[in-house]
């Protein structure tokens, strides 16, 4: 206890906000959904996984700072069970349908998030893809194009786009590359026509809808073991006239970070090791991400208890470490579930407008919403 209320009264000076909330199981997934919700959902269960519809606590709604709060600050708005666990969770934009992929295999679940008379989180549908069967989940993307759209694959010869409401297949990319078959780690738009896609070794591709016939390789792996796994992140909101001038993060389970400039991918734009642990279970909870309201910022979890962010603006291509300007150190303390293992931050998300603010989630149960005072050098 002597550590947790230390960590607690160092709270006081280097939070603005910190609120907790216990869920029943532990969680993966974090998304934003309309009208500032919290979307989270939970994996492994027998007895079935949770999704939740969560109204995010008062002080992320309002301009006002109320400082640190009691626990469960977060309320159930709404929630149902899928059967299966759920392994990756994505908001569908201006609908009220989630789609979520998850063991064991590669199809998609649709849900619909009831209107305000109703608790209930109903599944709708389910998106089954070709040769689906032995493959493993998919990882998935959204964005509403013409129609709300599905980016969907688990490895670069499945990829594919379908229109959520209707399923039907708009876009199957035709691989030709001779690695085609690698396992994807990560996906996203850069735009209603572009794709990124980053395999478990670590190499980007870049596919455009407008040109079905192949996806073509846009950066090599970088120097690192092969046995490391990566996952990567595009800026959120970074769509636009030249979604492909924003950096993409690489992200190794050996902690190398790297940023890409799309538009020069002969070359590393920059590089770092973050201070980390390796983690010990093959990188499954690796995630790095762009802050979308502070430039230059990212944040990376998956190693143990603790979520780093870094200022990348200062980095250059020399591989060195990188000091993190701040590290949340709380779920490192314990939450629900009673178990004896050092819990493991499942995923983090920043708030869309909230520069500093950021929500994260660990595999007991725990559920963080946090913003700190200000860069404060050495905290690591």
């Amino acid at each position: 206890m002597e550590a947790a209320d230390e960590w607690l009264l160092q709270s006081l000076r280097l939070y603005r906000d910190l609120h907790t909330f216990e869920l029943q199981a532990p969680t993966r997934l974090i998304e934003w959904a309309r009208g500032d919700r919290v979307c989270v959902a939970g994996y492994g269960q027998s007895d079935g996984n949770e999704i939740l519809q969560l109204i995010p606590p008062p002080t992320l709604l309002t301009k006002e700072t109320q400082g640190l709060c009691p626990e469960r600050d977060f309320k159930v708005e709404c929630g149902g069970f899928s059967e299966r666990p759920v392994y990756s969770l994505k908001y569908v934009p201006d609908t009220s349908l989630l789609v979520t992929s998850g063991p064991p295999d590669s199809s998609l679940q649709v849900w619909q998030v009831s209107a305000e008379d109703s608790d209930v989180i109903k599944s709708v549908s389910t998106i089954a893809t070709e040769h689906g069967t032995g493959q493993s989940w998919a990882k998935i993307a959204t964005i509403s194009a013409r129609a709300p759209w599905v980016l969907h694959g688990s490895r670069l010869d499945r990829i594919q786009i379908t229109e959520v409401e209707s399923r039907k297949n708009v876009y199957t990319a035709g691989i030709q590359a001779s690695r085609s078959s690698e396992e994807l780690s990560s996906l996203a738009f850069l735009d209603c026509s572009t794709l990124l896609l980053c395999c478990a070794t670590g190499r980007l591709c870049l596919a455009d809808t407008r040109q079905p016939q192949g996806v073509t390789e846009a950066v090599p792996v970088p120097s690192a073991p092969c046995a490391e796994r990566w996952c990567m992140a595009s800026r959120h909101g970074a769509q636009g006239p030249e979604p492909s001038s924003q950096p993409v993060a690489r992200l190794s389970s050996g902690g190398l970070l790297t940023l890409t400039d799309l538009r020069k991918t002969s070359e590393v734009l920059a590089s770092a090791k973050a201070r980390v642990p390796s983690p010990g279970s093959g990188a499954e909870f690796l995630c790095v991400s762009w802050a979308p309201a502070l430039e230059g910022y990212l944040a990376i979890s998956g190693f143990d208890g603790t979520v780093h962010v870094y200022d990348t603006q200062s980095w250059d291509s020399s591989g060195r470490e990188a000091e993190p300007i701040f590290v949340h150190k709380g779920h490192t303390f314990g939450g629900a579930g009673g178990s004896r293992d050092p819990p493991l931050v499942t995923v983090h998300t920043w708030h869309l407008q909230k520069p500093r603010t950021l929500l994260s989630a660990a595999s007991d149960g725990s559920l963080h919403v946090w913003d700190w005072v200000q860069p404060c050098g050495k905290c690591g």
